[in-house]
């Protein structure tokens, strides 16, 4: 089920929350938002509902059992465990066929072929995010910075809710498990505000500007890759950069709005990335949820910055590899992670030395131009097509032929890439804005929000369902 979608505004999201804040019970209300986050996932798949049951289920016990045991030995074989069963799941489902069919062609290459059996198995979706989601609770357990969820339903009520479960945020049970022990018996008017506010903004950014970009400039020229010239390269570039930025940050503000139309309060998952003014300080404002998740269990368990130069470049790199494969299995992935461990290591000796531009717009136009050369990595189907991409932005290659812009016309793809880069360079985040009050604010974002339900015919999926 899409966010922006017919049947989730005008059917899903009202019956939620009018049981929600009509239910009496604690344990009513937890019922009711688990099996409405489970007919919320299985609208797409309900063959993966078990799997998710299972990996719940398998967590929770895990956490009451290190809840409750001393023994270090004990303790560590069942974090192992639990890590194994996990990331076996991901794995299977995400990785198996990647590292077959390199393997298989590594032999074939090698002149001695394994021929192992590709399985083509169905990604489910959300799997990366509420599987990192699980892992962090048990990590947090075992490491004693944690108590064990109360009940199961609580657990699940974490795991599946619905806002967070196919696309991030990643959050942890540790931001919640307060709200739990203090779930209001009535709507909060200023969270539900913040919670309207969040839920218009980022359908907005989905809706108006995510997806007109993709149909009229992304969708058009990527697709003709060999056929561009120079600067339709450089527009189809510019295109994705800008979708998805407004796809994947509309996706996480309307997850931070619909948590809080249910009294509860998500972390903030982007800061106007596109405005930072170097590789470290875009990973500390893109997909934050991630970049900290990252920091907390893998960058600072490998050694952080505490054993020299080094050792900090190589855990950059590590990181950003590990961080790159998350996202997906392919070598365009593991590509575009070596990419950014490049320059956060890179960052890092510059900063030492005291290099770097000094103007803080250079500095920004600069880390602007190498994120988006990255997003070349990202949203190529292949090695070769993202090579021919980056020839055609040098310039290099046969000529195109050119006239691949958009069936409206250029003044529609300018005046979307307008709008989106004024956006993107110079609008403080959401989190940072004053909210609007008074009739006539409520009136606007009632008219943007009516703008939004009148393009949801033709459904968008968001981009970061794929991971």
């Amino acid at each position: 089920m899409l966010f922006n979608s017919y049947v989730f505004v005008l059917a899903f999201l009202p019956a939620v929350l009018l049981g929600w804040w009509l239910l009496p019970g604690v344990r009513s209300r937890l019922c009711l938002l688990t099996l409405a986050s489970y007919l919320f996932y299985g609208w797409w798949d309900w063959r993966f509902v078990p799997l998710m049951l299972v990996s719940t289920t398998a967590d929770f016990a895990a956490g009451a059992y290190l809840g409750r045991t001393e023994a270090p030995g004990r303790r560590r074989a069942c974090l192992v465990l639990l890590l194994a069963l996990n990331l076996g799941i991901l794995g299977v489902f995400k990785y198996y066929d990647f590292f077959a069919g390199s393997l298989n062609g590594l032999g074939r290459v090698l002149g001695a072929p394994l021929d192992l059996p590709l399985l083509h198995l169905v990604l489910p979706v959300g799997i990366s995010f509420y599987t990192f989601n699980s892992i962090s609770y048990t990590i947090d357990i075992y490491r004693r910075r944690l108590q064990p969820a109360r009940s199961l339903l609580e657990f699940s009520t974490f795991v599946a809710m619905f806002p967070h479960l196919v696309a991030g945020p990643i959050v942890r049970y540790a931001d919640l498990a307060p709200q739990f022990a203090r779930l209001g018996r009535r709507p909060d008017r200023a969270l539900w505000a913040l919670g309207i506010w969040f839920l218009v903004v980022g359908m907005a950014k989905k809706v108006l500007l995510a997806d007109p970009i993709a149909a009229h400039i992304v969708a058009p020229l990527w697709s003709r890759i060999p056929l561009l010239d120079t600067l339709e390269a450089w527009v189809a570039l510019l295109g994705y950069t800008l979708q998805i930025y407004f796809d994947f940050s509309g996706y996480s503000d309307m997850a931070i709005g619909l948590a809080a139309l249910l009294g509860f309060r998500f972390p903030q998952n982007f800061d106007a990335p596109y405005q930072a003014t170097n590789i470290a300080d875009f990973w500390r404002r893109w997909h934050m949820s991630l970049s900290f998740w990252l920091r907390d269990y893998l960058y600072i368990p490998l050694g952080g910055n505490q054993h020299g130069r080094l050792s900090t470049l190589r855990n950059l790199v590590l990181v950003m590899l590990l961080g790159g494969l998350w996202h997906g299995a392919a070598w365009t992935f593991v590509l575009w992670g070596l990419y950014h461990g490049a320059l956060l290591a890179g960052h890092a000796v510059f900063r030492e030395r005291g290099w770097g531009p000094r103007s803080p717009a250079l500095a920004m136009a600069a880390t602007f131009l190498a994120v988006s050369l990255g997003w070349v990595l990202f949203r190529a189907a292949d090695l070769p097509q993202a090579g021919l991409l980056f020839m055609r932005l040098g310039g290099l290659g046969p000529a195109g032929e050119g006239g691949n812009v958009d069936l409206l016309g250029v003044p529609t793809v300018v005046a979307l890439l307008s709008v989106g880069c004024a956006i993107a360079w110079w609008v403080p985040d959401p989190w940072h804005w004053r909210l609007p009050r008074g009739r006539l604010a409520g009136a606007a974002l009632a008219v943007v929000f009516l703008l939004a339900i009148l393009r949801f015919a033709s459904p968008s999926p968001f981009l970061y369902f794929q991971f």
